[in-house]
């Protein structure tokens, strides 16, 4: 089985309900900021590892997103009759993903900075790893709402609390992805897994990141992103 990701999964399903009016007639990674829909930011930063393939979960107005996907060559795992939540999501689509450990990615978020695919790609280590998260400390996450969700140790083992925010994007292994009994459930089980075997990491990023997840997400990514004149 291979060791290393080549594949990367984009997370697409959800209701965006933190949206509110916004999502009542688009699904949240269709929604632009700055004259773009959120989840091409994260298509550029996919192809810009170049994977062998990309993956998006559909459930909310999945037309719409297959008619912007399809031609971009991003394969369409279709959740039904009910939606699956991350974990549950991640696994539905494995056999679209392949063997071996992928990359997994939250599209209401927008990065400035390195890319943090290949900052994982470059700290990877499967020997010792299950997971790596790429966390921002609080003070460089922009529209964070609320307290972190991680601390690191000195070696970059993670545990709960803390001030580090998981920023959407990780390289996880999939293999317990099999051992859970739920149809439809979080990533967090898998992580707890994960971390009671003292196999969960997280890399901190460097760069500044921006939670667009809700109304006001926008116009602090908007600025976020001209601050750093990208």
């Amino acid at each position: 089985m291979p060791s290393h990701p080549s594949s990367v999964m984009l997370f697409a399903a959800g209701f965006g309900t933190r949206m509110k009016a916004l999502t009542r007639d688009c699904p949240k990674p269709l929604i632009k900021a700055a004259g773009r829909p959120l989840i091409d930011y994260a298509l550029d930063l996919a192809r810009d590892v170049s994977p062998d393939r990309i993956v998006a979960n559909l459930f909310f107005k999945p037309e719409m997103l297959e008619a912007h996907l399809s031609p971009q060559n991003v394969l369409l795992s279709h959740e039904s009759p009910a939606i699956l939540d991350t974990g549950g999501g991640l696994r539905h689509a494995l056999p679209l993903l392949g063997k071996g450990p992928v990359f997994t990615m939250n599209t209401d978020v927008i990065w400035t900075g390195p890319n943090p695919l290949k900052l994982a790609q470059g700290a990877w280590d499967p020997k010792k790893m299950d997971a790596l998260l790429v966390c921002v400390p609080l003070a460089r996450a922009v529209g964070r709402k609320g307290a972190g969700d991680f601390t690191a140790d000195s070696s970059g083992r993670i545990s709960r609390g803390g001030d580090l925010v998981y920023g959407g994007v990780q390289i996880v292994k999939t293999t317990g992805l099999h051992q859970i009994k739920e149809t439809a459930f979080s990533l967090n089980t898998l992580w707890n897994q994960m971390h009671d075997a003292g196999r969960l990491f997280a890399l901190e990023y460097p760069g500044h990141w921006c939670d667009v997840g809700y109304p006001e997400g926008i116009e602090l990514a908007e600025n976020m992103l001209k601050s750093h004149n990208v």
